[in-house]
């Protein structure tokens, strides 16, 4: 899949559900308006939309939400995708999860073929985390990223950076993750939701974060890519990688390789437009997959070159969705 733009289109974002059982402050309501379980599509009808997607060159997908873990049997579709990963079709099935759920569905990810997996965790302070997260407990989390490490999986910290709530921890995250050893990924926050307004006063430029953070550690560039849009040093005195995601301040348009499915079927072209097209109503059809295959062509066809979040902050207007809805 080639975009209007000459971009190589093989990285698939597949939302299983908008439900959570957090609330951070960055990504959704205190309360949030959830979909309607019958405007939800099945987890069958994902795995027949993934298989279109692999079948058009898509070679990585990550399964996202909402938390994915929340989303019952959904396991199933775990296995079902590895499946996928060990017939080579798809080069790579990962997840991105708060981890609350890990402790008990580590092992079952590991025996699926997942190999890593992201871990939103942007406290390593109680009082701190449930701040943030409005009703998280922090070792809970802890356990399931100790439970997914057990279990041979490698798990990378996402970090969103918040001046005023977890600004003064980054040292504490880079360390604590240099002795557990995994990588750290710090995030700029984002316009979408209404409620992504009452965050700009915590909004913290990740240049100016990381000239402070070269004041104590050494940050060796590297040239390291995973597949995203993380930036990466690896920091001399732990070997970890620490990675800049900087929509705000730094854009990385150019090199974007991926599309999001949403848990109803609408398959966003990118994060900062409303443009996509309705996949939903295209598998339900009688001729279902031309039908998908035609709603993929229409959305890479309207997929721009660049977000706009910049100017949708500047004018006080973010997109309607939300994170959680269109998968974090």
């Amino acid at each position: 899949m080639i975009d209007g733009f000459g971009r190589r289109i093989h990285y698939l974002r597949l939302s299983v559900i908008d439900r959570c059982d957090l609330r951070c402050r960055y990504c959704m309501a205190e309360e949030p308006d959830f979909l309607p379980k019958e405007q939800v599509l099945s987890l069958e009808e994902m795995a027949d939309l993934a298989r279109i997607f692999i079948g058009l060159g898509v070679r990585k997908i990550r399964l996202t939400g909402g938390e994915p873990l929340m989303r019952r049997n959904v396991m199933s579709l775990v296995q079902t995708l590895g499946e996928e990963v060990a017939a080579g079709r798809l080069d790579e099935l990962t997840m991105t999860s708060n981890g609350t759920q890990l402790a008990k569905h580590a092992a079952g990810l590991a025996a699926a073929g997942i190999r890593r997996i992201n871990v939103s965790l942007d406290s390593l302070d109680a009082d701190t985390f449930r701040r943030i997260t409005r009703r998280g407990e922090l070792e809970q989390v802890l356990d399931g990223i100790l439970a997914a490490k057990q279990a041979g999986l490698k798990v990378k910290i996402n970090t969103v950076a918040l001046k005023g709530l977890n600004d003064g921890e980054m040292d504490r995250l880079i360390s604590w993750c240099g002795r557990e050893e995994h990588d750290l990924t710090l995030i700029e926050t984002m316009p979408l939701g209404e409620f992504s307004l009452d965050m700009r006063g915590h909004a913290l430029p990740l240049d100016e974060l990381r000239r402070d953070l070269e004041t104590r550690w050494t940050l060796i560039p590297s040239d390291y890519a995973s597949g995203g849009p993380a930036r990466y040093v690896t920091v001399a005195e732990t070997g970890r990688r620490l990675g800049f995601i900087t929509p705000m301040s730094h854009g990385f348009c150019e090199s974007c390789n991926r599309m999001r499915l949403t848990c109803t079927g609408q398959l966003v072209a990118c994060l900062g437009h409303e443009t996509g097209s309705d996949l939903r109503g295209a598998l339900r059809s009688e001729c279902p997959e031309q039908a998908v295959q035609r709603g993929i062509a229409q959305a890479l066809g309207l997929k721009p070159r660049g977000h706009e979040f910049a100017a949708q902050l500047a004018t006080a207007q973010p997109l309607a969705r939300t994170m959680n809805r269109v998968g974090g």
